[in-house]
């Protein structure tokens, strides 16, 4: 949810800032509103789960993990693991499992013989 003033001066992401209220009001500054992103990983130019996610394509499995996941990335540097299956995996509260989006155009192969 963002909020912009009458006068398109400003546009306050209210609700779900990491959800994509951040990017609309990013968006919105192309009309000439101010975005006010008020998010601590933005404030403080690190990233966020949110953010690592969309840019490796992925979705959280998890989103309940990223409050405290997002916390520590102010801290610290949290390192990205890739794991390739089959396998199990086993995880506490925080930490954000990312799963990787099917690719809507992908091509399926079609394995059967044709006479």
């Amino acid at each position: 949810m963002v909020v912009v003033d009458s006068n398109l001066n400003f546009a306050i992401p209210l609700l779900g800032g990491h959800h994509g209220a951040n990017e609309i009001a990013r968006k919105l500054s192309e009309l000439g509103a101010i975005p006010v992103l008020t998010t601590a990983t933005e404030v403080h130019g690190k990233p966020s789960v949110e953010g690592i996610a969309d840019k490796l394509g992925c979705e959280i499995f998890n989103k309940e993990s990223t409050v405290a996941v997002n916390c520590a990335l102010l801290d610290k540097e949290i390192e990205v693991l890739e794991v390739k299956g089959p396998r199990i995996v086993v995880v506490d509260e925080d930490v954000s499992v990312l799963i990787r989006k099917r690719k809507e155009n992908a091509e399926v192969k079609d394995n059967t013989k044709k006479q």
